[in-house]
């Protein structure tokens, strides 16, 4: 019989007992744990927990009994059922358009393997672009983050979002986001990683005279830029480049790196074990 593959993720105030409340939770519906992985920042919990279940279970009684575990918890729970059925995607931008046109492209031709289901972005600058999409666009520009991100939660679970691809999405998400999401949330990065982190990695580059620039797409973590890497590729710099024609070919690349990513995503052939990326076998 085929298994029942359940991911469950735990965010709250850090407090004894949550993680022996979760796991015996599971036991008791004669649940196996696959997998467990926990997270303490600054007083903030957060845990996800991979379960397989030999023998089916009636999915709406399971979410209903975790949620009433969540309230005696006091923590926040959501559940993600592994099927192979096509994944809602969520898209956050700021202003550069190259990534989140390859995707509304990708999904135009019906080769993007998931269904967009709202873009969010920091502005308005991208709305124009979504407009033949026929996709929502949210524009959620609260300059506090932790405020920001209490409309984006609201806004994923809405749209009901496995996915979420930051397409030069030009805010650090915090743990509370994050683990909401783990290994659910694609980011593409203008450089080779782990080298020159952060926003400026272009003009890091340019005035370190980098003969070969890359870009890295990879899964989000807490760790800023540090999350498990799932492709790179790179384009060699003539002398006589200046800095705005390294970010156009830099900019190029990005969008085509991080939609060979997220396709490979939703294909369900990208596995990650100890903090690395495996491509699965067929």
């Amino acid at each position: 019989m085929k298994k029942t593959a359940i991911g469950i993720t735990v965010v709250g105030k850090d407090r004894g007992g949550v993680v022996a409340a979760f796991t015996n939770f599971v036991f008791e519906r004669n649940g196996n744990i696959e997998a467990v992985n926990q997270n303490v920042v600054k007083g903030l919990f957060g845990m996800h927990l991979e379960a397989s279940f030999a023998k089916s279970i009636n999915l709406d009684s399971f979410d209903s009994e975790i949620q009433d575990l969540a309230k005696k918890t006091g923590m926040d729970v959501s559940i993600n059922y592994e099927t192979n059925s096509q994944k809602n995607i969520a898209i956050f931008v700021t202003k550069e358009p190259l990534c989140l046109q390859a995707i509304l492209e990708a999904s135009k031709k019906n080769s993007l393997g998931g269904r967009i289901k709202v873009i969010v972005g920091t502005e308005g600058t991208l709305k124009s672009d979504v407009a033949k999409a026929s996709v929502p666009f949210i524009t959620i520009d609260e300059k506090n983050q932790t405020k920001a991100e209490e409309k984006i939660i609201k806004v994923c679970r809405e749209y009901d979002i496995d996915v979420i691809v930051l397409a030069r999405y030009m805010r650090i998400l915090s743990p509370n986001f994050v683990w909401r999401y783990p290994n659910r949330i694609i980011n593409i990065h203008p450089s080779l990683l782990p080298a020159f982190p952060g926003a400026l990695a272009y003009a890091q580059a340019y005035e370190r005279g980098t003969k070969i620039i890359g870009v890295t797409s990879h899964y989000v973590t807490e760790n800023l830029d540090q999350g498990p890497i799932i492709f790179q590729d790179s384009f060699k710099v003539n002398p006589n480049d200046t800095l705005e024609q390294i970010k156009s070919k830099g900019q190029k690349l990005e969008a085509s790196t991080l939609l060979k990513a997220v396709k490979m995503h939703l294909e369900n052939k990208l596995d990650v074990r100890w903090r690395k990326v495996h491509v699965k076998s067929k």
